[in-house]
């Protein structure tokens, strides 16, 4: 298989430097185009990459100099990981340029005409690429990953969609990577519990129903979603307690059965990112943990634990996911993969 090229927008950042590392020795993209803002314009990429994460610059990237975000510039794929103040207008105009956008940034998520994709779960949506190329005007497109916790409880809720999902009520306590580089402050989180995220318990409510909706998202699931999100001192991986009201009344057992089965399109693929399984169903009753389990499948599963019955609602279940890799990068890589394997890409 010939590999593609494809390019970074928004490299330096934190979510830049994940999409560099795990596309340094891809089986099928080629990173050969880095760009930034202005003023790592022409420079050196390890000279104005801040570097954050445990593995070295790969060497690829490392004396590779960093271009403006220039549509035209770069190879037909490229990733995003700009910052939401900015990733609209850059966006659109690479889409409009005749790039494929795969973006981490929220500015189209809830576009009526964008994917926001999860492969396991609505890789049919796939379908409003066309619809979007007709409606917009563009000849490239811009494919979106949801929010980092979005892809957790999606990913938990979607095995359990078949026994009537009515109701859920979800706790986050999600890792200070979240927040970006420096983050929160430590004055604010050491000890501490910040019980509030800005627009995080919107999203949750919003991207997950428009995920396990239909037509493409634009008739969202009529699931009821009651989300409170907190941040934790915690460095990787967002876990969160869910409680849902299943209409089928299933018993723990068969909502086990139903997460051990899941399986979506990227395993029946094979897709290089995909894990395998994508949910790992724990049965310790203090798992998953975040320190334990938030790099289980390279980062890219969700673990979930202790189903139990609820005397509220039906069903409870903890659940854990990388916020940086299946929440960010690994996820727009894994949903890039499987375009390229439906013959998006060519």
């Amino acid at each position: 298989m010939r590999a593609i090229e494809v390019g970074v927008l928004g490299a330096t950042g934190v979510v830049g430097q994940q999409f560099v590392l795990r596309l340094a020795a891809h089986p099928w993209f080629r990173l050969t185009w880095l760009a930034a803002s202005e003023r790592s314009e022409g420079k050196v990429y390890k000279s104005v990459a801040p570097w954050r994460l445990a593995t070295p610059v790969p060497d690829d990237a490392a004396g590779r100099v960093v271009e403006p975000c220039v549509p035209g510039r770069g190879p037909k794929v490229v990733f995003s990981g700009l910052d939401a103040s900015v990733a609209g207008d850059i966006e659109s105009a690479f889409a409009a340029a005749g790039h494929i956008v795969v973006s981490n940034a929220r500015n189209f998520r809830m576009d009526p005409l964008v994917p926001l994709l999860i492969p396991e779960v609505n890789a049919d949506h796939l379908a409003l690429v066309a619809e979007q190329r007709a409606g917009k005007g563009w000849p490239g497109a811009i494919v979106t990953n949801p929010n980092c916790s979005t892809i957790v409880l999606a990913l938990a809720l979607a095995p359990l969609c078949p026994f009537d999902v009515r109701a859920v009520v979800v706790s986050t306590m999600q890792a200070v990577s979240g927040a970006g580089y420096p983050g929160v402050p430590s004055l604010d989180i050491l000890g501490n519990v910040v019980p509030f995220i800005g627009g995080e318990e919107e999203k949750m409510e919003s991207e997950t129903r428009k995920i396990l909706g239909r037509d493409g998202g634009r008739a969202v699931h009529p699931m009821i979603i009651s989300a409170h999100t907190n941040r934790v001192p915690v460095i990787d991986g967002h876990t969160m307690t869910v409680s849902v009201d299943l209409g089928a009344r299933p018993t723990p057992d068969e909502v086990v059965a139903a997460l051990r089965d899941f399986k979506g399109r990227p395993q029946e693929l094979n897709l290089p990112s995909a894990p395998q399984p994508a949910i790992v169903v724990m049965d310790q009753p203090n798992r998953p943990q975040a320190r334990l389990d938030a790099d289980l499948g390279s980062g890219m599963a969700v673990a979930v634990g202790r189903v139990r019955p609820c005397p509220v609602l039906q069903t409870r279940l903890v659940a854990l996911g990388h916020n940086t890799v299946r929440g960010a990068a690994g996820a727009a890589i894994l949903n890039a993969e499987l375009m390229h394997a439906e013959g998006m890409l060519d």
